[in-house]
């Protein structure tokens, strides 16, 4: 598994999972909320398995990798 999320990329995932997360939790947006697991898990981990399907490369590090199709 490769990185593939960059770091503004990453920041805005953890970013927008925390707040999806804790208004739920908060029950401001109702159960749904909960979605923000994944934005969450995919900053956190770096690894975004749709850019892997789709070849998007936001990370400079492993800019020069192409994933096959």
């Amino acid at each position: 598994m490769k990185m593939n999320v960059g770091q503004l990329d990453r920041i805005i995932r953890i970013v927008i999972g925390l707040f999806l997360i804790i208004a739920a939790a908060t029950d401001y947006i109702g159960v749904w909320g909960y979605i923000g697991i994944i934005p969450l898990l995919t900053g956190l981990l770096r690894w975004c398995p749709i850019y892997t399907l789709l070849g998007i490369q936001t990370c400079p590090v492993h800019e020069g990798i192409k994933y096959k199709k």
